[in-house]
């Protein structure tokens, strides 16, 4: 998927984590738009029928398709002119790969995939996990600490990538948020709805602040500096 990712358990379990690990390159195999031979290219080329493709595939599509209904058309996985559902399938696969290692008896434990985070439980020192999150000009300080003890975190930026988030309405890269943070329960939902806030601009900022009823605070930084966070965001004292 293009970053690292990190497994953190209060328990000593090479087993689970090498169960994850798994998971994640199976998850890359299949949906990478870099290989051609991927499902998700074969899919996007017409060499697939969606009848012919993995349950998995076919979610993926079904909730992109939701997701595109959700935000007004701003998460869109054919932004860039071809399919390219990766702003969902990351989170999707981390909050998966949770799952598991939730079913599996562990119950505290932390999934960093590149900046988005799926926390269970407690710290191995206990209390909450603490999330950073990046300072969008320094990066050497943060802007926000959050704490939480079962949740997600997702961020969406211009900072590091560039401009890769396209806006769907002008085909152009998307400006006026620098960056855009979503906590909630779901990581694949927070990813997507940091994603689709991003290419808002900033009209983004009152469209995540409804998502609030639904369980889902966030933190933005414009590109001029303002930041605006709402009112239950999970930030550390």
């Amino acid at each position: 998927m293009g970053t690292t990712v990190s497994i953190e358990l209060t328990d000593e379990r090479p087993d689970l984590v090498a169960d994850v690990c798994r998971w994640l390159h199976e998850v890359d195999a299949r949906f990478s738009t870099y290989k051609a031979d991927s499902e998700v290219s074969r899919f996007g080329r017409g060499e697939l029928r969606i009848e012919d493709c993995s349950a998995d595939l076919r979610h993926v599509l079904e909730v992109c398709a939701d997701l595109w209904r959700d935000t007004d058309g701003y998460f869109d996985a054919y932004a860039s002119g071809s399919l390219d559902p990766s702003g969902y399938v990351k989170g999707w696969s981390v909050e998966v790969a949770s799952a598991r290692l939730a079913a599996a008896g562990s119950h505290d434990h932390y999934i960093n995939a590149g900046g988005d985070i799926r926390m269970r439980g407690r710290h191995p020192e206990g209390g909450p996990w603490r999330v950073g999150i990046r300072h969008p000009w320094e990066a050497d300080k943060v802007s926000w600490v959050l704490a939480l003890h079962d949740g997600a975190v997702a961020t969406s930026g211009t900072y590091e990538r560039g401009d890769h988030v396209i806006n769907p309405r002008t085909g152009k890269p998307a400006s006026g948020l620098r960056s855009v943070t979503v906590v909630g329960p779901d990581l694949a939902v927070a990813d997507a709805y940091a994603t689709a806030a991003l290419a808002m601009g900033e009209a983004g900022i009152a469209w995540l602040a409804k998502r609030a009823a639904d369980g889902y605070e966030s933190a933005v930084v414009t590109d001029d500096q303002r930041a605006f966070s709402s009112a239950n965001l999970p930030a550390a004292v």
